[in-house]
C-alpha cells in the first residue's frame, strides 16, 4: 500500500507526465520491495510554494508505506531526490521528504484495512 505524494511548484509537460509517474512508481515499487500492483503515486504540480524564502524550484514529497524500514530512510532519501531532480529539475538541497509508517488496522483498501 505504498503511497507516495508529491507537491510541487514545478510544471511537466503533459507528454512527459506518464513517463514521470511510471518512473515514480517503479522507483518506490523497487526501494520497498513491494509490489507494484499496490503502489499510488499523487502528484499536485503547480502548487504555490516558498522555500527558503524563494519561490525557486522545491518540493515536498510524504512516502507512507505499512512496515517502512526506520534504518533505510537514508536510501530512499537518495533515491527520491534523484527521481525528483531528474523529472522536475528541483535541487536536492530544495526537497524536504517525509516518512510515515501506520498501523495496518489505520490503512484500508477494497473494502477491508491491512
Amino acid at each position: 500500500m505504498p503511497l507516495l505524494t508529491i507537491d510541487t511548484n514545478q510544471h511537466l509537460d503533459e507528454s512527459e507526465r506518464p513517463a514521470f509517474l511510471r518512473a515514480a512508481s517503479e522507483t518506490v515499487a523497487d526501494m520497498l520491495g513491494k509490489s507494484e500492483q499496490y503502489v499510488m503515486v499523487r502528484l499536485h504540480e503547480g502548487v504555490a510554494m516558498s522555500f527558503a524564502g524563494s519561490q525557486e524550484p522545491t518540493a515536498i514529497l510524504q512516502l507512507k508505506s505499512l512496515g517502512l524500514p526506520e534504518d533505510r530512510t537514508g536510501d530512499y532519501s537518495i533515491r527520491l531526490c534523484d527521481l525528483i531532480s531528474e523529472y522536475l529539475l528541483v535541487p536536492p538541497e530544495r526537497i524536504y521528504i517525509e516518512f510515515s509508517s501506520p498501523p495496518r488496522h489505520m490503512w484500508g483498501w477494497n473494502r477491508r484495512t491491512f
